[in-house]
């Protein structure tokens, strides 16, 4: 796969840069991985790297290269699946991310995380959703986060929460305390504000259903005009 508006030379290095990244992190080797990166990316990166293979050991990676941006960063997929077992129950995390980066000398020098959508679900029953939650929106603007069950609830019965994720608790990873409610019509309906400061903001989605749990982090873009709305 050549990336869209590169150079074939340039374009290669940066395939056989991500094929390298991605089998040291399928290999789990610490000491390579920091020779992609340099000194603080691979700082941040081994740190996030270690977290979640605490949390989830057999986690695997996918890396899959995409087109260049309008301001020249590179574009990388990124899909991560593991498992864990907690308190006897089983549970699965997926990941999908878009990350945006630069390269200098065959080493990544700066990335910055344009999508992200998690989802941890207890593994006795893998329960179907949707999510409807926007990528990006404007500043100031009111924008709906609902999570659908894709199969009739019956008389189960379902709770739920969220909150929005601060700076700190994204850098310390932590597990935020999602005070949940009773919920009714088949899912999570909730109409929210965006700053007024471009950014991004992070929500924490808990759905606890009869038949187990649902754990949902979503990246929403917070941008000042319309053309930015999409990854370009």
């Amino acid at each position: 796969m050549i990336l869209m508006g590169l150079p074939s030379s340039r374009a290669g290095d940066t395939l056989v840069l991500v094929d390298d990244i991605e089998t040291a992190l399928n290999s789990s080797a610490e000491g390579t991985l920091s020779n992609f990166f340099d000194v603080e990316q691979a700082s941040d990166l081994l740190l996030r790297f270690r977290r979640l293979k605490t949390r989830f050991p057999d986690a695997r990676w996918l890396l899959k290269p995409s087109s260049k941006l309008q301001d020249g960063r590179s574009t990388l997929e990124v899909f991560i699946n593991g498992s864990t077992q907690l308190k006897e129950q089983d549970y699965h995390f997926q990941s999908k991310q878009i990350l945006a980066f630069r390269t200098r000398k065959e080493k990544i020098i700066d990335q910055e995380l344009l999508f992200e959508e998690s989802i941890l679900r207890s593994n006795n029953h893998l329960i179907p959703i949707t999510l409807q939650i926007p990528d990006a929106v404007l500043t100031g603007s009111r924008y709906d986060i609902d999570v659908l069950f894709d199969e009739p609830l019956g008389e189960s019965i379902v709770a739920a929460g969220l909150i929005d994720l601060t700076s700190k608790q994204i850098n310390a990873d932590e597990s935020p305390e999602i005070l949940l409610a009773p919920m009714h019509g088949g899912g999570l309906f909730k109409s929210v504000l965006a700053p007024l400061i471009p950014g991004k903001q992070t929500w924490a989605i808990l759905l606890a259903h009869t038949n187990g749990i649902i754990s949902v982090t979503k990246l929403v873009r917070v941008v000042p005009t319309e053309e930015e709305l999409a990854i370009n």
